[in-house]
């Protein structure tokens, strides 16, 4: 189990527990936190889930897979801290992951 704190664009920020396998996109889903839409489900085919990690974390998590990189060069507000959430699977070593929400969702 880990602790996802989503910051809003607005500087707001909602802390969630989320179980070790499910994707931070679920976790905020189930959770209520807005600014996530996940049109494709989590099935990285669209970039609607699209968030930018915290620089502290970013050397944390793996590498984006090619499907992910594909999804996120459709995003005009992509930046080197992007990832889709759909794509990040939730583990005790992201306890405390800050978790930044775009304005905007394409």
């Amino acid at each position: 189990m880990a602790n996802i704190i989503f910051v809003s664009h607005e500087g707001e920020k909602t802390t969630v527990a989320a179980d070790d396998g499910m994707s931070i996109m679920n976790a905020a889903l189930d959770n209520g936190v807005a600014g996530i839409d996940a049109d494709c489900g989590g099935e990285c085919s669209c970039a609607t889930c699209h968030v930018l990690i915290d620089e502290a974390w970013v050397g944390k998590l793996a590498t984006p897979s090619e499907g992910e990189e594909s999804m996120l060069d459709l995003n005009p507000d992509r930046e080197a801290r992007s990832r889709l959430s759909c794509q990040i699977p939730v583990s005790d070593s992201l306890d405390g992951i800050v978790v930044n929400l775009p304005e905007f969702q394409y």
